[in-house]
Parts: C-alpha cells; sequence; structure tokens
C-alpha cells in the first residue's frame, strides 16, 4: 500500500485543503457526539502548527445536491474550534465567490470549514468541474476521512487527481493498520464475523476465506451455517433461502485451508428479551419454539483457544444479542480475550464496522484493541477485498 503521509509535505504559507469526516449526531441544534471531531484535530494542529492555511472540506447528511438549512456545516465550526482549540471560520459554500473570498482572507496557521459539499449535485458524481472547483481554492490536497474513502465523489476522489495528495495522519494511521491485519498479516490470522445476517455479509466471507487461517462466524449469521448443516436452529433469525450459499462458502473455506468455526453449543429462549428464562443446549438441539440468542461457553472457549493461537485478528460484528443482558455473554467474554491478548503484546487485533464499536465499548475492550476503525461501510468494503476509490486516488497521487 502505498500513499504520502502530510507529515513529509512542505506545508508553510501554502493552502491546503483537507477532507475529514464531520458527520456528527446533532441534537437541538448542537453536536451531540464530538468522537469525528477529535479525529481530525491532529492533522489540523500539525499543519496549522506548520503555517499552513488550512481549507477543511466535509459533508454532513443526505441533502442530494440541494441546500438544506438544516444540514449546514455552519453550526460545527464552533463545536469543532472547541475541541481544537483555535478559531475556526465558516464560508457558505466549498466552491465560487464566497469561498475564494473566505480562502483569500487566511493567514499562514489560521483553519476555515467550507460548506457542506454535498450541497451540489456533482460531489457524489465525481463532477470533474466540481473537483475543479475546489481544486483551485489550494495548493495541496490531504484526505483525513477514511469513513468516506468508499465513495469515487469529488471532495474525495476527482479532487486528489488534481493537486499533489496526501493521506492525512487518522487516514495514514487507518491504512498502516488495515495492511497489518488483512494486506501483510502475521500468522496465524483468526477473523471474528458475527451480526444478524448473511446475506449483509457475503463479498466478506467469500473474501476473507482466501485470507485468514480460522474464520468464527457468529450472531445470527452463525445460524444459517448451522442450519446449512442440518442442524436444527428452531425459531432463530435464519436465512433459510442462504443454505446453499452457505454451503458454498464452507466448501470455499475447506478448498482453501480456512478452518469455519461454528458455535458448537448455543443459548437459547422462547422470547426476544432482556433476562428471558434460557438454557445452554448443544447446537443442533433447539427445540421448534426457541431461539438461538447467544453463543455458549464451550463455544467461547474454543473461539478464545483460537485466539491464543493466533497473531492476527480481525473482529467485525457482535457473537450474540449483545444488547440484551445476558445474551451478551459471548461478545463480552471473547472481546475481552481479544483485548487482553492485544495489551499484552501478543496479538495485533483490529476491529471495526457496523455494531463492532458499540459491542466492544459494552464489553469495555475497546482501548485495549491495537486499533478500532469507526468507518463503519468503508471498513466494510475494505475487508470484503473491494477497492476504495478515495485510498486508490492517494496511491495513484504517490505513484
Amino acid at each position: 500500500m502505498s500513499f504520502r503521509s502530510i507529515e513529509t509535505a512542505e506545508v508553510a504559507g501554502r493552502r491546503v485543503l483537507v477532507r475529514v469526516d464531520l458527520n456528527v449526531p446533532m441534537q437541538d441544534g448542537a453536536v451531540s457526539d464530538d468522537t469525528r471531531l477529535r479525529a481530525v484535530v491532529p492533522t489540523i494542529q500539525l499543519l496549522a502548527g506548520r503555517g499552513a492555511r488550512v481549507i477543511l472540506l466535509a459533508h454532513f447528511d443526505r441533502p442530494k445536491g440541494k441546500r438544506v438549512a438544516s444540514m449546514s456545516l455552519a453550526p460545527i465550526a464552533p463545536a469543532l474550534a472547541a475541541v481544537l482549540g483555535q478559531p475556526v471560520g465558516f464560508a457558505d459554500d466549498c466552491v465560487g465567490p464566497q469561498a475564494q473570498a473566505a480562502v483569500a482572507a487566511l493567514a499562514d496557521g489560521d483553519v476555515l470549514l467550507l460548506e457542506n459539499t454535498r450541497f451540489h449535485a456533482g460531489e457524489e458524481t465525481d463532477d470533474p468541474a466540481l473537483a475543479a472547483g475546489m481544486a483551485a481554492l489550494g495548493d495541496i490536497y490531504v484526505n483525513d476521512a477514511f469513513s468516506a474513502a468508499h465513495r469515487a465523489h469529488a471532495s474525495t476522489h476527482g479532487i486528489a487527481r488534481l493537486l499533489p495528495a496526501y493521506a492525512g495522519l487518522s487516514m495514514a494511521r487507518e491504512l498502516t493498520w488495515l495492511e497489518k491485519a488483512l494486506g501483510k498479516p502475521q500468522r496465524p490470522v483468526l477473523a471474528v464475523v458475527g451480526g444478524a445476517k448473511v446475506s449483509t455479509k457475503i463479498d466478506l466471507l467469500r473474501n476473507l476465506v482466501g485470507k485468514v487461517d480460522v474464520l468464527a462466524v457468529g450472531g445470527g449469521m452463525a445460524n444459517t451455517f448451522l442450519a446449512a448443516r442440518g442442524l436444527a436452529v428452531g425459531k432463530s433469525l435464519c436465512e433459510h433461502d442462504l443454505l446453499a450459499t452457505a454451503r458454498e462458502i464452507e466448501a470455499e473455506a475447506s478448498a482453501k485451508g480456512c478452518e469455519l468455526l461454528l458455535p458448537v453449543d448455543v443459548v437459547v429462549a422462547t422470547a426476544f428479551a432482556a433476562h428471558a428464562p434460557h438454557r445452554v443446549c448443544p447446537a443442533g438441539e433447539v427445540k421448534a419454539d426457541e431461539m438461538i440468542l447467544d453463543a455458549g461457553p464451550r463455544a467461547v472457549g474454543e473461539l478464545a483457544a483460537r485466539m491464543e493461537a493466533a497473531h492476527t485478528i480481525v473482529w467485525n460484528g457482535p457473537l450474540g444479542a449483545f444488547e440484551l443482558e445476558p445474551f451478551d455473554t459471548a461478545t463480552v467474554e471473547a472481546a475481552r480475550t481479544a483485548a487482553g491478548l492485544a495489551a499484552s503484546g501478543r496479538v495485533i487485533a483490529v476491529a471495526g464496522g457496523g455494531d463492532t464499536v458499540a459491542a466492544l465499548n459494552h464489553a469495555g475492550a475497546a482501548d485495549r484493541f491495537t486499533f478500532v476503525s469507526t468507518a463503519g461501510g468503508a471498513f466494510l468494503e475494505w475487508m470484503e477485498g473491494k477497492e476504495l476509490p478515495g485510498v486508490a486516488a492517494l496511491e495513484a497521487s504517490a505513484g
């Protein structure tokens, strides 16, 4: 994976366009979670500290190419200034006269936020004219928004073809750890994939069986694989129309030397509710009126043993109905095992996508993983082996 880090660029006195992810949750007109704001601070501080004129490009929500007052980035500027510790200016457009005037007024070390790129229909179609209009505002382009890198948009892809392009600190860290997790990993590699449905992760599973040594499948997805083996799953969440697909994936895993690990025992209940009466039984001994809500203790023990033997762990998705106690047990225990191994330096443990961050936070394990991506869709597409346009543009620029 070849890309240029912004740490290597001469930026003093130069206009640096930085694509960031400021798509933060809002409540009553105020930012309710500043995680994504804090994530962009290191890159902004590096650039401003070196005398760059920092110009931020970002989207917010889905205005579909029109100006929507409730989707303006204007309220984000003061919130970003608060976590950044310096003023953040705001321009009412991301191209054109207003943006040009705001950029022209910048002094070295200043920070300016431009209005929502998605107010222009050309953003999501990667329109060359829009990309050129944005590129005209800067001398250098930096992408620090891995979470938007799976979209070929004007501000993530088109503009990177028009200016010297670099990865921001957050982007570089993401790409470095993802490369260590699946690109050139230390083996054996264990992938843990959970969640509700096989249908949402077919590409991911098919990619992983060719890259990892052990693929542990949990959550509702595991029920489909158990049913494909002819085991009874009662009224569990199960995609019976995908049994043939599950068998194909298991055959692919076997052909490629990847062990497919499914729960050997499960926790079942007759109601989907917290603290519902439940029991542990071997996989396949689920009664007709029961549903599988978690992996059982033997299954957790088997997974822990595979973790102990691994050098790299890649995690996506919970292993059960983790939002309902006590059906969070498998997710919590397995996450804590992986976190302990990572914290001791025995494995590289990388996680991300979907409910993964929430599950690891619930387990109190996220801060001990080697790296946890908050990128969602981009992380999943990377796990599926797909090219991410925003990353590919950086690689082309480096080449």
